[in-house]
């Protein structure tokens, strides 16, 4: 097994990491803006790591090109998208969840 090939299973590894966490995150969590925030983030590193991932493992060819260039869309596009969302229910009238309150 060719170093290159062990950095891919361990980017890869390292996104599915994330993706458990932001998912448990997305159950645990009390409120839409917390629960926003964990998959908004946890789902941009973990999907960011598998592409990553992916392309070590094919390698350098036009394929490999292909998938960094997703994984940078997909590292601007998430987080933008998150943001648009959380502004959208703010202006729905959600209020985030304080220390006391209860879980809705």
């Amino acid at each position: 097994m060719t170093l290159l090939k062990v950095l891919s299973i361990l980017f890869i590894a390292g996104g599915i990491f994330f993706f458990f966490t932001a998912t448990v995150g997305l159950l645990r969590f009390p409120d839409f803006f917390s629960r926003l925030h964990a998959t908004g983030k946890g789902d941009t590193l973990a999907v960011f790591l598998s592409l990553v991932g992916l392309a070590l493992y094919e390698g350098i060819t036009l394929n490999g090109v292909k998938i960094i260039l997703i994984a940078i869309f997909m590292f601007i596009a998430q987080p933008t998208a998150t943001h648009a969302i959380s502004k959208a229910g703010l202006r729905y009238g959600l209020k985030p969840w304080m220390k006391g309150d209860e879980r809705r």
